[in-house]
């Protein structure tokens, strides 16, 4: 179990087809700029997290396992758009750390100015933005159904491990070609820290 404070906050839904906004972010883990250029020729994943949400604690095994298993077929990076004064625990060394944890395989960028977030209508954590390779929006949601379980204020369980089942659906469809099918979702989670 762990403790953290909660409030929901569902995605905003941005319309699909929107173009990808661009964005060139430090990564704090490789220590180098990466930007929307960096993946001009291939589908695009954008993940909104951050490290003491219980809702990303809850995800973040599946989201490393989605890295490893997409890489080569999609571009991933992960966005904190935090107010890092105001929640140390996001601050961008303890990023690093916490990619290094989780096994994390792509980039997680430091979004500072808190512009990137606001340009992609980003609301909450974990928030996700699928791409396809004309980096068109085709898929805007929730990784799967599943969420963490709260045993009191404050204090949650990893019990319902997530599948990733929307998240990996759309994936394969873009990869494929083709547009994810079914309804879309949206990702609940905490609300991103916006600075006063």
């Amino acid at each position: 179990a762990y403790t953290s404070p909660m409030a929901l906050t569902p995605s905003t839904m941005l319309p699909l087809g929107t173009p990808c906004p661009d964005f060139n972010l430090p990564d704090t883990v490789g220590g180098r700029r990466v930007s929307r250029g960096d993946f001009s020729t291939e589908p695009l994943l954008v993940m909104f997290i951050c490290n003491h949400c219980p809702f990303v604690k809850h995800v973040a095994p599946e989201l490393a396992r989605i890295g490893r298993e997409y890489a080569g077929k999609i571009g991933i990076v992960a966005v904190s758009s935090n107010d890092a004064a105001a929640y140390p625990a996001d601050a961008p060394v303890l990023m690093k750390d916490e990619a290094e944890l989780q096994g994390y395989t792509f980039p997680y960028l430091h979004d500072e100015t808190q512009e990137v977030a606001r340009q992609f209508t980003a609301a909450c954590t974990p928030d996700f933005f699928l791409f396809d390779h004309s980096h068109r929006l085709a898929y805007r949601g929730q990784l799967d159904g599943t969420r963490p379980t709260r045993v009191m204020s404050g204090v949650y369980t990893n019990e319902n491990a997530p599948h990733g089942g929307d998240l990996r659906a759309a994936i394969e469809a873009v990869v494929a070609g083709k547009p994810p099918m079914g309804a879309q979702l949206p990702s609940i989670g905490c609300n991103i820290k916006w600075k006063a």
